[in-house]
């Protein structure tokens, strides 16, 4: 009788293995000579036996469905399979005739009925630890999203915590990342240009890798920079220090609506264009420049006009200066004007005040709004995705209030 020799670990990573693969030959060889078992072949491979799929092991069934072997040797039947599938394979094979013997040093099996319905406990229990180990590691990452921990790696601008298992800002890059949302909002630049600024700034992903155009859109979509986190269709609010207003976040997402397009942005920036008309004829003062210089002149759309000549940006601001200087208040007016200014400030402080006060009346509607929704979808009132949508809204009002309120108050209003 012919054996096959199998050995599998299932991470490519020597140090994540409690038997690694050479362990593993090494026992199998010294249990085949002491049992002087015949080696037709050896397949080994790094692969997890979760999925079907395996090449080693396909390899390995058609050598056994040729007839060149009619035997397996291996550490486990968890080693063969801990799926379904795969252990259903060898199963069948036993029942053909085509596997004769399984040898394994840890588990006894033999082709009688008795030794298949050990072995299907075997694959049993093997996909059971396996499911169990899933849904257990889904729930421990379901209750890290509920606790407002994002489970899996920090996006750039953010550090995963090893000790915390928190997640805290990247203070080399909160700034860059911060600054894109920035120049994003203004609307005059487009995606291209700030992955350009990436590259020049040295921002580059967590990674180490530079950040492409693809990974600008996805950054300046990410909800995770307002403090929100989005997790299995659903948003939760996550722990971490927001880096940027929602303010900002919703006009970033405003000028991507409009495809990102380049709004055009003026050559030439004229101080007092738009702000004075021509005192002749009434009409809109132009300017242009010319030799490093900026011109102002009138329009003339009324016809002619006996202003002919342009004046120089510097004349202009010299006439203007003359002008305001010769404003001013006597300490009487001054007086008046202060006190006024003082009556402002003190009403404007107790409108921000009043407004305060609403707007956390409103946050905590929100927040008793927040937890009927969850009590409603608890009940099997509201499909998963009403309820996703229906949160969602929520808590970005929550947000936006959280955001005014703050501002009210860093204000000192």
């Amino acid at each position: 009788m012919k054996y096959i020799l199998y050995a599998r670990k299932s991470t490519e990573e020597d140090d994540r293995q409690v038997l690694s693969i050479e362990a593993q030959l090494v026992e199998l060889q010294e249990y085949a000579a002491k049992e002087k078992l015949e080696i037709a072949a050896s397949f080994q491979e790094a692969k997890t036996a979760k999925e079907p799929g395996r090449m080693k092991f396909a390899e390995m069934l058609a050598i056994l469905e040729s007839g060149k072997a009619d035997g397996i040797i291996s550490w486990h039947p968890d080693r063969l399979a801990r799926n379904s599938v795969d252990g259903g394979k060898i199963i069948h094979f036993v029942d053909r005739g085509l596997i004769r013997s399984l040898k394994f040093p840890t588990f006894w099996f033999e082709p009688t009925p008795q030794g298949l319905f050990m072995l299907n406990i075997a694959f049993g229990q093997s996909k059971y630890f396996v499911d169990n180990l899933r849904e257990n590691v889904k729930r421990g990452l379901r209750q890290k999203i509920r606790n407002g921990v994002w489970p899996g790696w920090a996006p750039v601008g953010y550090l995963n915590n090893a000790k915390t298992r928190g997640i805290d800002v990247d203070s080399d890059k909160a700034t860059k990342v911060k600054k894109l949302f920035e120049m994003y909002a203004t609307g005059a630049y487009t995606l291209h240009s700030l992955a350009n600024w990436c590259k020049e700034k040295g921002l580059r992903g967590n990674l180490g890798k530079e950040i492409a155009l693809s990974n600008v859109q996805s950054i300046l979509q990410n909800i995770f920079y307002i403090g929100l986190m989005k997790y299995g269709g659903e948003i939760h609010e996550g722990q971490h220090e927001p880096l940027i207003s929602k303010k900002l976040f919703d006009s970033c997402q405003e000028v991507m609506s409009k495809r990102g397009k380049f709004h055009h942005v003026r050559k030439n920036d004229f101080a007092f264009l738009g702000l004075m008309k021509c005192a002749s004829c009434g009409c809109s003062i132009t300017a242009e420049k010319q030799k490093g210089h900026n011109y102002y002149r009138c329009t003339k759309k009324k016809g002619v006009c006996q202003e002919k000549h342009y004046l120089r940006e510097e004349a202009l601001t010299e006439q203007i200066t003359s002008y305001l200087q010769k404003v001013s208040l006597s300490s009487q007016d001054t007086e008046k004007v202060l006190a006024a200014l003082d009556n402002e400030q003190d009403k404007a402080r107790e409108d921000a005040q009043s407004e305060v006060s609403v707007l956390k009346e409103q946050l905590s509607q929100v927040e008793a709004k927040l937890q009927k929704l969850l009590d409603v979808y608890l009940a099997d009132a509201l499909s998963t995705e009403e309820y996703a949508a229906k949160k969602q809204s929520l808590l970005s009002q929550k947000m936006s209030l959280k955001e005014k309120i703050t501002d009210f108050e860093t204000k000192g209003m």
